[in-house]
């Protein structure tokens, strides 16, 4: 990857899921990114003296999606149906730190 523009992507999820299934697999992960977050914060709270901001506000987007996507599996045991699911991950190359 010796383009800078160059993308490259993966398959991350893709199939049918039971409701339980679809709570075990995507709560799941986004618990892990709550969790990097978590330790991120204290790790910046620890050198610093204070929270960073930034990591305070993607920890409530994620705890706010964990309730969304809870909520949307629960309609669909309720239903009696199962979710489609598909998620790729983009990475992108690029000079700097943001």
């Amino acid at each position: 990857m010796s383009d800078e523009s160059e993308k490259k992507s993966y398959r991350l999820i893709n199939g049918s899921f039971s409701p339980d299934a679809a709570r075990q697999v995507l709560l799941s992960l986004i618990n892990h990114k709550i969790n990097f977050h978590h330790l991120n914060d204290w790790s910046h709270r620890e050198r610093f003296g204070e929270e960073n901001p930034a990591t305070v506000k993607r920890v409530e987007e994620l705890n706010q999606t964990r309730e969304d996507i809870a909520q949307l599996i629960e309609e669909a045991a309720a239903m009696g149906l199962n979710l489609s699911i598909k998620s790729n991950i983009e990475i992108e190359l690029k000079t700097g730190r943001s």
